[in-house]
């Protein structure tokens, strides 16, 4: 059985996370990063990013506990949300003239299917299409990396999804990053890490601070290598679940 850990990471950091039995990590950011798989079956553990978590959530109380109203000196003015970015992130020529460009785009073009065919292969339990839908719907961004192939002669040959990670966040402070995977014939290569970065780096355009995830056990060492530490400041991560 997987384990997997909840990681956070804080606002000096670029940033970055995962999750499976899970842990919570934390680094010195202002975020917490999150990356997470659903199964019923998995134990769950949680990191976080050591950027003085507690003290943006307490930012509204007063020393003696007591609630603190702050008044906004002026009317708030509604922020415009960045346009999603979409770009090339690598390319490279086959032996065969074939040149292989691969796309990360925050766009949220993901076709239900290949998401399902991609879920497949990495291993990951099948989920009705119904909720994948929903869940893709009310994340608050959904990132994609996809492999476009170019042949000299006959042009593009389509476009297929090779990576996909999504965060739902409250628009404000807080984001959560799940479900973050890549074609196992193209990991290895860095994009799982460029991937995470890319839509931290576009979360934090849209001034979420507080960034948060779920690391499967394999990889928290590679999420802390990114600058996330688990249970920052003795938080830990609490879990409900049907018994």
């Amino acid at each position: 059985m997987s384990t997997s850990t909840a990681l956070s990471l804080s606002s000096r950091f670029p940033a970055y996370t995962e999750f499976n039995q899970s842990k919570l990590l934390f680094t010195h950011l202002n975020l917490i990063y999150s990356y997470g798989f659903f199964t019923g079956s998995r134990k769950l553990r949680f990191c976080r990013l050591k950027a003085s978590f507690w003290e943006t959530i307490r930012s509204g109380i007063m020393k003696d506990n007591t609630p603190q109203v702050i008044e906004p000196s002026a009317p708030i003015e509604e922020q415009e949300e960045p346009l999603p970015e979409e770009f090339v992130l690598v390319e490279k020529t086959q032996p065969d003239g074939v040149v292989e460009q691969i796309v990360f785009s925050s766009g949220g073009d993901v076709d239900l299917y290949d998401l399902q065919a991609l879920c497949d292969k990495v291993g990951w339990p099948r989920r009705p299409l119904s909720k994948l839908a929903s869940a893709l719907k009310n994340s608050y961004m959904v990132a994609t990396l996809h492999s476009i192939r170019k042949s000299p002669e006959e042009g593009d040959d389509g476009k297929t999804l090779i990576g996909m990670a999504r965060a739902t966040s409250d628009h404000a402070f807080n984001a959560t990053i799940w479900d973050v995977l890549v074609d196992p014939s193209y990991q290895g290569q860095g994009l799982g890490k460029a991937l995470v970065e890319k839509m931290i780096r576009a979360l934090l355009q849209r001034d979420i601070g507080n960034i948060s995830l779920f690391a499967d056990s394999k990889v928290v060492d590679f999420y802390q290598n990114l600058g996330f530490e688990p249970d920052p400041e003795g938080i830990k991560g609490m879990f409900w679940h049907p018994k």
